[in-house]
């Protein structure tokens, strides 16, 4: 799964609620920089993002991250909205998740990103929400 489409799917969520808030705009930068993508690759994505790519080609990870991502950028400015919330469960559905994944991990994740989840365990945890 390439940085793009990631970076583009946070963006969609940050837009979700109508308020492209500073601290998800620092993080998507903050993601996109550890990832080697300069800042005016990042406005672009930022401008124009792409939609989700096929789901079928994506691996048990991308899927964990895309959603682990999402539910910190749904955190970080300390406001959740029910659009981000709504947003967050149908791409979970797109994923093959229940809904319901999204709660479990939104329990587990930080809106601070300096605090770190254990992620193995979050991986674990979230197998028993896939559809089958």
């Amino acid at each position: 799964m390439s940085i793009k489409s990631k970076l583009s799917v946070l963006v969609q969520l940050a837009n979700a609620d109508g308020d492209f808030a500073d601290e998800e705009r620092s993080l998507i930068y903050m993601i996109g920089k550890a990832n080697g993508i300069t800042e005016k690759e990042i406005d672009g994505y930022v401008e124009n993002p792409e939609s989700l790519p096929p789901v079928s080609t994506m691996s048990e990870d991308d899927k964990f991250e895309y959603l682990f991502h999402l539910v910190q950028l749904m955190k970080i400015d300390g406001q959740v909205y029910l659009s981000e919330i709504k947003f967050c469960e149908d791409l979970a559905e797109k994923l093959g998740f229940k809904r319901s994944v999204i709660s479990e991990l939104s329990s587990h994740i930080y809106s601070d990103p300096a605090i770190t989840s254990n992620i193995s365990s979050l991986k674990r945890a979230i197998k028993k929400y896939q559809i089958k």
